[in-house]
């Protein structure tokens, strides 16, 4: 932790755990391991809007743990939006066959433990996360958060400084040389959020 202000977080989230089987993600993560993760839901709103899939890749040295992933469909408790399906291309059957979003959040937590979560406008997947993740333990996650776009712009700005830096998605992999797999697919971009975060990381 960088910060006072961090600190004061961390222990704050730690005083507010109210279930002791989550205990673990106060401990010291794993050296050199990150967990990149993304999260598909029904609207960028997360007092009202789903999470449909969340998918998640482990970093270890360097190097992106494809067969330590995580990917989950989560069965919806209502209707999802047919312009919501469409997006994200997953079926009413799909969803269907999907698990509890309770079961989904808590398999998901004991995958990152606690390493360092990567992501792209990663604000917003942990809120989706810590909507259901708090009523299954009184707090929130708190692992230490690392954003993709804020390590590209800081590494943009060096470059130009003063200049404009895009810093939609596919413009950063694009800069990057980094190959674009099929989009809204929550496994799909956290791999390639992990390896933004990998090539930024050893500039």
């Amino acid at each position: 932790m960088n910060s006072i202000l961090e600190r004061l977080s961390f222990y704050y989230k730690k005083k507010r755990l109210k279930n002791p089987k989550y205990s673990f993600l106060f401990e010291e993560p794993p050296e050199n391991e990150y967990v990149a993760f993304d999260t598909e839901t029904t609207g960028l709103n997360p007092k009202v809007d789903d999470i449909l899939s969340i998918a998640a890749v482990k970093i270890k040295d360097n190097k992106i743990l494809l067969n330590e992933r995580f990917n989950v469909i989560v069965k919806p408790d209502r209707e999802i939006n047919e312009d919501a399906i469409k997006i994200h291309g997953l079926r009413k059957k799909d969803l269907e066959s999907g698990i509890p979003i309770e079961e989904a959040v808590d398999r998901f937590v004991h995958f990152i433990v606690s390493r360092p979560l990567v992501g792209y406008y990663l604000e917003f997947d942990v809120a989706m996360i810590n909507k259901y993740f708090k009523k299954l333990s009184g707090t929130t996650l708190p692992n230490k958060q690392i954003e993709v776009s804020a390590l590209y712009y800081d590494y943009k700005i060096g470059l130009i400084p003063q200049g404009f830096v895009d810093l939609r998605f596919d413009s950063i992999l694009k800069d990057l040389d980094i190959p674009t797999f099929g989009k809204h697919d929550a496994l799909n971009d956290a791999i390639m959020t992990a390896l933004i975060f990998l090539k930024l990381k050893n500039k």
